[in-house]
């Protein structure tokens, strides 16, 4: 499947991941010198096409060390009576399945409880993964970082809808007929695949 991520986008996290790697295996002042060049020239290409400055990215950069490697983002799909749970997302107003970046020392199981509870107020349990998918080739890729999207299917065990800090809304939607949608976060395929566990329990996840 093609990698949907820009050409640019693609050489900046080559290299950043070269850069991010190579501080960690340095050797001596002149590897220090030179990897650390190539993580301004990383920061400096996303800058040119985005609003974020280089300082703000070197920054995020240095807080990433060790083996570059792939971030996870989750997703829940928590379907209630025949109705899918969405937040808004206070970044750009717009709607997705509640989820974020898996935290360091959870299981993922546990990273999804966490991010549906703190997105939308409701208690759940992961019942299935649905789906792992590269968000590079699954829709639009995910901002700077080369992510994986695990979709768990889930079932609501208590709590009532609070927003967040980072969720504005929360409600339940009819899959046929859903707000618009915050496609870096779920995208109609998404929904797609959901849909078919639904019909099929005994589909198996999708990945790749």
């Amino acid at each position: 499947m093609h990698d949907n991520s820009p050409q640019w986008l693609k050489w900046a996290r080559t290299i950043q991941a070269i850069s991010q790697i190579g501080l960690t295996y340095k050797k001596n002042h002149y590897d220090e010198e030179n990897f650390t060049q190539l993580m301004h020239i990383a920061a400096d290409m996303v800058a040119y096409h985005t609003q974020r400055s280089s300082q703000e990215l070197e920054k995020n950069f240095l807080a990433q060390p060790g083996y570059a490697t792939v971030k996870v983002d989750v997703r829940g799909a928590l379907v209630h009576e025949g109705r899918l749970l969405l937040v808004k997302e206070r970044a750009d107003g717009k709607w997705t399945m509640p989820g974020g970046w898996a935290d360091v020392g959870e299981t993922p199981s546990q990273s999804i409880i966490r991010e549906v509870r703190e997105e939308s107020g409701f208690e759940v349990r992961p019942t299935k993964v649905i789906a792992v998918l590269d968000a590079n080739r699954r829709g639009r890729p995910l901002e700077f970082y080369h992510a994986f999207k695990i979709i768990f299917l889930c079932e609501m065990v208590g709590g009532e809808p609070t927003p967040s800090e980072e969720t504005s809304e929360v409600g339940f939607f009819d899959m046929d007929d859903l707000p618009e949608l915050s496609v870096n976060r779920t995208s109609p395929e998404h929904i797609a695949e959901i849909k078919k566990h639904l019909q099929d329990p005994c589909r198996p996840a999708a990945f790749d």
